[in-house]
């Protein structure tokens, strides 16, 4: 009797001990950067839903709510450990981070992508997606982040020449031997993201390079870093421009941009001849007073090429691989630099995105980095050609804040991310957390109403106070409401039926009237509340101070500039 416990205990401690440690390699597993898991139906990928593009990952459109870390963040295991709990304390989806070659092939033919795997698990293990920065020939224009074997090999890997000859320190597009290294480093990191992450889908989109293009900061003349004055290049540009972006542009003549349609039509609509047989001698207007007018428009397309052809190589090369989503970035020319070689010449602005079309399908799309005041201007620029909006820097705290609602509600936009995230200043009482909370639980909606023309966004500020628009039967009118500093408003306004609107913003009124003018109209009813669900739940209703029903100022609603909330809000029109 005492033997059958004894084995019957055995057998159940045995069991016990089977379960405790399958349970602990369970875990473990869950855990590991290296678990695939099931297989997704379906990688990241974009699709169109009216007039917009939206990311789809894991087959559920994805609005990304993100941030940027800084440039060298990822550059070190124990400084990134405390920055992704950091993280996690926001209430971001998603950041973009960077990988940086020389760290990756620290050896020519050596890989090590020890740190990429750090950056992908503390990423997941916060429940955060990532959006994936290659620093490989180019970052901010230069060649800094390249491996030391190609800085040194400068023969072999060479760089552009000013018109003074003056070598910079930017590899030169016409290296066969760099596009090829670089390709190849790409390759193996999408490869090595394909084995350890596609079951996961942590990492969702690549920005390949960062804000390339031709630059000179110190330059004494203007435009001499307005293109390679190297001898390849002098031949290249002497030479006929290629017959692809001929073809391209003939087949899509009646869509080009306005400028590069008005120099080519200007020349004839030449399929040959030399750069500046088919598109023109450039020209050139210092100052701010034109700070909009193309310089050396030329030489920027005839860079713009070259740079789209060699990263159009990287990107397919890496999209073999892996083929996700992938985007450059561009630095914008600005009122204080305002022609190519004073900002990155041939970079992805959109004056060349047809000459990017045509030289690097691979690309899906530009994107701005915008630090300057005229944001909307920068927005409807990068929209032209149904470029999808996509903001991988910007700036960040109240004004932020207050363009993430704007952008997404006025651009279709499928990502908003200021730069530095991980920064001090934004780690407590940054006005963006809230606002990405009420992004978050919009999501659903605001994604059904992309490309549908039923949603608007407001952008308001001590220069332009007011806003006006129309939407289904009334006209809308938004008024800056905030007191304090800084002085910048932002909203989103949704029509969801014939009389009624859903609204999220921070600081500022807006008031509603019929476009028929025989008709008045008043509030039916307004609620504060949230989504949970899916579902609208209204948690409070507002009437007497806090809308503007019945009174001189006209019938509208009121948005707080202390906190950032949604109301729905029921018309109804007499006579």
């Amino acid at each position: 009797m005492a033997k059958s416990i004894f084995k019957m205990f055995r057998i159940i401690l045995a069991i016990s001990l089977l379960s405790l440690f399958y349970g602990c390699t369970q875990e473990k597993s869950n855990n590991s950067i290296l678990d695939q898991g099931a297989k997704p139906v379906l990688l990241p990928h974009l699709e169109k839903h009216g007039s917009a593009t939206r990311l789809v990952v894991e087959g559920k459109p994805l609005l990304l709510f993100s941030g940027e870390l800084h440039n060298s963040t990822c550059g070190g295991f124990d400084f990134m450990r405390s920055v992704w709990k950091q993280m996690a304390k926001k209430r971001l989806n998603s950041v973009i981070a960077t990988v940086s070659w020389e760290l990756v092939e620290p050896v020519k033919g050596k890989f090590d992508f020890a740190l990429v795997d750090s950056i992908i698990y503390g990423a997941r293990k916060e429940n955060l997606k990532l959006v994936l920065i290659w620093f490989g020939s180019w970052k901010n224009s230069g060649s800094v982040y390249v491996p030391s074997w190609v800085k040194k090999d400068y023969e072999k890997y060479p760089r552009v020449k000013d018109e003074n000859g003056k070598p910079l320190e930017i590899l030169s597009t016409f290296g066969e031997a760099s596009c090829e290294a670089d390709a190849e480093a790409f390759a193996q990191l999408m490869r090595h993201i394909k084995e350890i992450d596609s079951a996961r889908q942590t990492v969702i989109m690549i920005q390949v390079e960062n804000e390339i293009g031709m630059l000179d900061h110190m330059g004494e003349t203007p435009g001499n870093a307005r293109r390679d004055f190297s001898d390849p290049a002098n031949t290249a540009y002497m030479g006929q421009v290629p017959k692809e972006l001929t073809d391209y542009m003939t087949a899509h003549k009646e869509t080009l941009f306005p400028e590069l349609y008005k120099v080519w039509s200007r020349n004839g609509f030449k399929v040959n001849g030399t750069w500046e047989e088919v598109f023109g001698k450039s020209e050139f207007k210092p100052g701010k007073k034109d700070w909009q007018f193309y310089s050396y428009y030329t030489e920027e397309l005839f860079m713009a090429w070259n740079y789209a052809r060699y990263v159009g190589k990287v990107a397919s090369k890496g999209k073999n691989e892996y083929p996700l989503p992938m985007y450059v970035n561009a630095w914008l020319k600005q009122p204080e630099t305002s022609w190519p070689g004073r900002y990155p010449s041939g970079g992805p602005l959109p004056e060349v995105i047809d000459i990017w079309r045509a030289a690097a399908p691979s690309i899906d799309f530009i994107s701005p980095d915008i630090y300057i005041d005229e944001f909307s201007w920068v927005c409807k620029e990068f929209t032209r050609s149904s470029n999808p909006l996509f903001i991988p820097e910007t700036r960040g705290g109240a004004v932020g804040a207050a363009r993430a609602l704007y952008t997404f509600g006025e651009f279709n936009a499928g990502c908003f991310a200021p730069f530095g995230i991980d920064e001090e200043r934004f780690r407590k009482n940054d006005p963006l957390d809230d606002t990405y909370s009420i992004l978050q639980n919009m999501a659903p909606v605001i994604l059904e109403n992309q490309g549908k023309g039923t949603m608007r966004g407001i952008l308001l500020d001590s220069i332009s106070r007011e806003a006006e628009l129309e939407m289904g039967d009334y006209r809308i009118k938004a008024v800056l409401a905030v007191n304090g500093k800084p002085c910048v408003a932002g909203g989103i306004i949704i029509e969801t039926g014939s009389n009624e609107f859903l609204v999220a913003g921070k600081g500022l009124d807006i008031f509603f009237s019929p476009k028929d003018n025989s008709m008045r109209n008043g509030i039916e009813a307004t609620d504060e509340g949230i989504f949970k669900d899916g579902k609208w739940i209204a948690e409070r209703r507002l009437n007497g101070d806090e809308t503007h029903a019945s009174t001189y100022d006209g019938t509208g609603i009121r948005f707080s500039d202390q906190r950032v909330s949604i109301q729905k809000v029921s018309l109804y029109r007499y006579k």
